[in-house]
């Protein structure tokens, strides 16, 4: 139970590395997408630096009628 503990830290703190060299911690999320891709890149972690660059995209919602 502790190394996996221990593995899953790690894990994660590779993948918010990844999403600071990318950049996304630099501004303030502007929309569900931005969160969304730095989410997915940290849960991502190692994989990120063998290729996967996931991104996110969020659906427009409907806007209710007048």
């Amino acid at each position: 139970m502790r190394v996996a503990s221990v593995v899953l830290v790690l894990w994660l703190l590779i993948g918010a590395l990844a999403a600071g060299q990318r950049g996304y911690f630099g501004s303030s999320p502007g929309n569900c997408a931005t969160v969304a891709t730095v989410a997915v890149t940290v849960v991502a972690g190692p994989l990120n630096y063998v290729g996967l660059n996931p991104r996110v995209e969020c659906p427009e919602l409907p806007q209710p009628s007048p």
